[in-house]
């Protein structure tokens, strides 16, 4: 079930064939545990591949064309809120799409775009499918789960463009991000039981996911990503995060990187501060509010672009002016953070949390989505509505992973006693893929 900005709870199914055509399937729903169907759409068009995108490495970009998008309501209820919202906010060829008091009719379509006509009433809901101009296919296998059973299985996902967090923006938004990725109906992951359900859905009989236990928010221990991350305005990226229930602090790593397999690094910034207790929210249900004080950090250049960026400054907005070098860990907490960085400290985050288990009975965390602009939601009117992708929880003690290990470098002295990098071993690079793999 995925939560969109706003929030939007949906499920998707899409289908392309070979001749550029394609069907998309949305099912909306009234809860983030997409159980209660609300309306279906159903999206045909045409998609052209053109060529690998110059501003999200790895991705390619596309065109789309919309012939039609049809809509079915699942209850009166819905049917009555959408018309609102297209009789109030749309242009006179959408005024009266429904009439008032139009009874609900199981199963029927009704069309809220035609290219034929050229009528769009789309807008009042929000939609645009600007998602598939960013397309991304990624291929792995992953092992067999039954230990009696040797090899692997061959897992196939798309990433789209991510949808913007304002709005107001998400009409005319060109994504440089993804969302999470699609699973194929036939090469995806194991155990995926909500992938039969959705590829067996259609618009008149929207999938019903199975109930999931309501989980209490357990923050300590140790958290880290499961995949290499992109955020809007390509940032490459994976985090690992410390909890300290016990006096609510908390401590983070960000490990950012150049390219899209998070191989590449450019910088590290490690931050700490503390947690309040945290709230159940009222616009995501079975999200958690908390706000976030950032007291401390510290940066660690990864490459001679990033080293020269920081060298080159003003003095006193982050750290000492012309003494970075690559690999060497600098307190910024004296010159209040890291203007070239876009740091600021100390400063406040409203964030909104959840924790689920997953097929395998693996708990997650999610975080809140950053606003695609760039900004902080450093205000609660800008605390975030959708999740970023989860963070899984290491199955050893915190203190076994206080110095979290990236995937390509471990800290060793060099002869001064400073922190330097070097490769790790094929071996030992082989054994974190593998369990990488597993966590996926």
């Amino acid at each position: 079930c995925e939560v969109r900005p706003g929030p939007e709870f949906l499920t998707r199914s899409y289908l392309f064939y070979t001749n550029r055509l394609f069907k998309a399937l949305q099912f909306y729903y009234w809860d983030p545990s997409c159980r209660e169907p609300s309306y279906s759409l159903v999206i045909k068009g045409k998609l052209r591949l053109r060529q690998a995108s110059w501003i999200t490495r790895g991705a390619t970009e596309a065109d789309y064309h919309l012939h039609k998008v049809g809509i079915v309501f699942h209850s009166q209820k819905a049917m009555r809120e959408v018309a609102s919202w297209i009789n109030r906010t749309s242009g006179e060829g959408c005024r009266g799409f429904l009439p008032p008091g139009r009874s609900w009719a199981p199963g029927a379509l009704y069309e809220v775009l035609s290219a034929k006509t050229e009528r769009d009433c789309t807008a009042a809901l929000g939609f645009a499918m600007h998602e598939l101009s960013l397309v991304r296919v990624e291929r792995h296998f992953q092992p067999l789960l039954q230990p009696q059973q040797s090899g692997s299985r061959l897992v196939e996902e798309l990433y789209l463009g991510d949808i913007h967090t304002d709005w107001g923006e998400r009409l005319h938004y060109r994504p440089t991000g993804y969302q999470r990725p699609m699973q194929s109906a036939l090469h995806h992951v194991q155990p995926c039981p909500a992938c039969g359900i959705i590829s067996g859905a259609d618009e008149h009989h929207p999938p019903i996911l199975p109930a999931g236990a309501a989980l209490p928010m357990q923050l300590s221990g140790s958290w880290v990503s499961t995949r290499c991350e992109l955020r809007p305005a390509v940032l490459f990226l994976t985090r690992y995060f410390t909890f300290h229930g016990h006096n609510h602090t908390w401590e983070g790593r960000y490990y950012h990187y150049s390219d899209p397999l998070c191989r590449q690094p450019t910088f590290t910034i490690y931050a700490s501060g503390h947690y309040t207790q945290g709230i159940p929210s009222a616009k995501v249900r079975g999200g958690t509010e908390l706000a976030f004080r950032v007291t401390r950090a510290r940066v660690t250049p990864m490459d001679p672009v990033t080293v020269a960026m920081l060298n080159s400054s003003q003095p006193g907005s982050c750290g000492s002016a012309g003494s970075w070098s690559a690999g060497v860990e600098q307190d910024i907490t004296g010159t209040k953070g890291c203007s070239a960085l876009g740091i600021k400290l100390p400063h406040t985050e409203y964030e909104l949390f959840k924790t689920e288990r997953d097929t395998q009975e693996r708990s997650l965390l999610y975080i809140g989505e950053r606003p695609t602009d760039g900004s902080s939601p450093d205000s609660p009117d800008k605390r975030p509505t959708s999740f970023q992708a989860p963070l899984i929880q290491c199955a050893a003690a915190p203190e076994e992973f206080s110095n979290y290990i990236s995937l390509k470098y471990v800290g060793r002295k060099d002869a001064n006693g400073i922190e330097a990098l070097k490769p790790l071993p094929v071996a030992f690079l082989l054994f974190i893929a593998l369990l990488f793999l597993r966590w996926d």
